[in-house]
């Protein structure tokens, strides 16, 4: 049987919308390996704000 608890949902929040003052903030939320994938993780995703793909990173 597989172990439970390796599976973890994140929050993935736009890096360029924080710094451009925007109002709103992109986000998105995933799940990820916590026994692989030990440092938080960063992924390009798209903003509807901005309209183009933007690097996100992990919060929390």
């Amino acid at each position: 049987m597989a172990k439970k608890g390796n599976r973890i949902q994140v929050i993935l929040e736009c890096t360029e919308h924080k710094k451009s003052g925007m109002p709103g903030m992109s986000r998105y939320i995933t799940t990820k390996n916590r026994k692989n994938t030990t440092q938080r993780i960063e992924l390009k995703k798209y903003n509807p704000v901005l309209k183009k793909h933007t690097v996100h990173k992990e919060i929390k």
